[in-house]
């Protein structure tokens, strides 16, 4: 439980901290961050703060869907937004192709990695992947069908609001899934334990 517990409460700030380089390297964001940037840019409200409000409305959809939330989700809606805004607060711009290149791989890695932690403590699912598997659940649709039409709509509804979509939403699209995979194999709690080898 110890175990879980610190890997939940270190991979929600480090997942925000992560969207926030892909944030400050202009290259383009995931659907959700598409969305919130594209709130902020008509609000004038943060988009960490705007991230953590699209989260609370997304699991009230979770309602008639009948999905219930865990700890890490309620945690996920209050976490994530927070450490992204103040990774952007304190963050200086990012200058030069090459560094924003960096700082956009180094954002899907991070973000990779703290969803191996969140993930793998077995806490509840966050808000947008409940979404999802509610979908599932609720009206039998196949995941990817769900995650295609909720991500894809998402992410229109961010560019007609100015959000960024660039190169970086497809670097995003094709690398985060082996990323968590990976990070998924070392951090999954629920994972039985390797019997070690007997001695020769």
């Amino acid at each position: 439980m110890t175990r879980r517990i610190i890997q939940l409460l270190l991979g929600l700030p480090l997942y925000g901290a992560g969207v926030a380089l892909t944030v400050e390297a202009g290259l383009g964001l995931d659907p959700w961050t598409v969305l919130a940037e594209g709130i902020s840019l008509h609000t004038g409200i943060g988009i960490g703060w705007v991230a953590n409000l699209l989260g609370a409305v997304v699991l009230l959809l979770w309602i008639p869907l009948r999905q219930r939330p865990g700890v890490g989700t309620v945690l996920n809606i209050l976490l994530v937004g927070t450490a992204m805004q103040i990774t952007l607060d304190l963050m200086p711009p990012v200058e030069g192709l090459g560094w924003r290149v960096a700082c956009l791989l180094g954002g899907i890695a991070l973000v990779g990695f703290a969803s191996g932690l969140y993930i793998g403590a077995q806490f509840g699912p966050g808000p947008r992947d409940g979404l999802m598997t509610g979908l599932h659940r609720r009206y039998d649709w196949p995941v990817w069908r769900a995650r295609i039409t909720v991500e894809l709509t998402v992410l229109a509804l961010g560019w007609l609001l100015g959000g960024t979509v660039g190169i970086g939403t497809l670097a995003f699209a094709l690398l985060i899934g082996p990323c968590v995979d990976v990070a998924l194999r070392f951090l999954d709690t629920a994972r039985a334990p390797r019997a070690l080898p007997a001695p020769a």
